[in-house]
């Protein structure tokens, strides 16, 4: 059993620790705001299109900030650059409870207020993982990241439906309060730090040209690039989370407007990386990564593929389909959170320190922007062929893609922990 539960050895560095604690407090409060902003515009504008506008308004700062984010990571003293950053992300939630309690109600500030935290948010988190070599041994850093997708995914439940049964209640304005209290123990955390300056041959201006750079870098290393490419594969072809609202209405019996079948499938992906976190402790002992991120993501294009087959046989069988397809849903969310935690043990032990924050700013710029391209993907397909096929083909695209790049690049599979890429 201790090998199997999660490995707490990284929660020994008082460092780790407190921002991993105060992490659990903020994640919770992060996620009520990522609920209550689309809810807040949808019931100002009352239309869908507005708050999908949140996509772009998201996605175009996460990318352009998760890249110059990493680039200043690797130019100036990573403690400082954490404490202006999470002093940022406490500025945006303060005006979001402000423009809430003064009843403003203008989408447009909504909008530009979630951009400047995406934007924030960029920069903060490549940095966060870019410091996690410099506070624990290499051999903790599987644990310690798998300690960290943990508390995220479990946020990611915890916030949603807490926030969502709270809004009528409790109304906007308190949320966002609350989230901007809970920022402060992060705060906190991070001024405990010590100094973090760069080592090594690092920039010394974080301008376009560091950011070229650390890309030329990305190029140059296949095993670093392969760490990328799969995880693009299982997203963009593997991520079905656009089809929810209708996998629940036409297939499980729902609301269109929601409803329990929603609600369910929506936090299935997260249940399941919570559940695979608490049994992570093996994580930690696998020598052969670059094979284990294979196996997980054919497990995650398994287990999709099976979601697609339950969905298409609901309603023509007298078997509940439903809890066979949230089942694989949380086995696939399982695999994926191992997975995540493999891959950016790679990123964070193959690569040298000076460009650490660089390679993850393009990590998050990957992480984000392979659900949004799926979602764009998924949803043009199930308009032609439905949404059982659409979700069966992509996790067999998932599979058939995976064991193509693995045959392609043999250097990434046989990559073993601690190797330099």
């Amino acid at each position: 059993m201790p090998r199997l539960l999660a490995d707490t050895a990284p929660l020994r560095n008082p460092y780790f620790k407190r921002l991993w604690l105060a992490n659990i407090v903020t994640v919770i409060g992060a996620q009520l705001t990522v609920v209550a902003v689309p809810a807040q515009i949808y019931e100002i504008t009352g239309s869908s299109a507005y708050v999908g506008l949140t996509g772009i308004f998201g996605l175009v700062p996460l990318v352009i900030f998760g890249l110059w984010g990493g680039a200043l990571a690797d130019v100036i003293d990573r403690r400082i650059l954490l404490i202006i950053s999470t002093i940022g992300l406490i500025g945006c939630s303060a005006l979001f409870w402000a423009q809430a309690a003064t009843g403003v109600n203008n989408v447009w500030i909504i909008l530009s207020l979630f951009a400047v935290q995406q934007a924030f948010f960029a920069v903060n988190q490549p940095t966060r993982t870019a410091i996690l070599p410099r506070l624990l041994p290499a051999g903790q850093l599987p644990a310690a990241l798998s300690l960290n997708m943990t508390v995220m995914q479990a946020g990611a439940i915890a916030g949603p439906l807490v926030g969502g049964a709270l809004i009528p209640v409790l109304g906007y304005s308190l949320l966002y309060l609350v989230d901007t209290l809970f920022l402060l123990p992060t705060l906190l955390a991070v001024v405990a730090l010590p100094a973090l300056r760069p080592e090594g041959d690092a920039p010394k201006v974080a301008g376009l040209r560091s950011v070229v750079d650390g890309l030329r870098y990305l190029a140059g290393h296949k095993i670093l690039m392969a760490s990328f490419l799969v995880d693009l594969i299982a997203m963009v072809f593997g991520m079905p989370r656009a089809l929810f609202p209708q996998m629940a209405h036409e297939n499980f019996g729902g609301p269109s407007s929601g409803g329990i079948a929603f609600a369910l499938l929506f936090i299935a992906i997260s249940a399941g990386a919570v559940v695979g976190g608490v049994f992570s402790g093996w994580v930690g002992h696998v020598q052969r990564q670059g094979l284990a991120v294979i196996v997980c993501i054919i497990i995650w294009g398994l287990a999709i593929t099976g979601v697609g087959i339950a969905v298409g046989f609901a309603g023509g069988t007298a078997l509940p389909m439903l809890p066979v397809a949230l089942v694989l849903l949380m086995i696939g969310g399982a695999a994926d959170m191992a997975s995540a935690a493999f891959r950016q043990s790679i990123l964070l032990a193959a690569a040298t320190d000076e460009v650490r924050g660089r390679l993850q700013g393009v990590f998050i710029v990957v992480v984000a922007g392979g659900p949004r391209i799926a979602d764009v993907l998924h949803g043009a397909a199930a308009a032609s062929i439905g949404v059982a096929l659409t979700t069966t083909a992509g996790g067999v695209a998932v599979v058939v893609f995976t064991v193509v790049a693995a045959l392609a690049i043999p250097s990434f599979v046989a990559y073993r922990a601690g190797q330099h890429a």
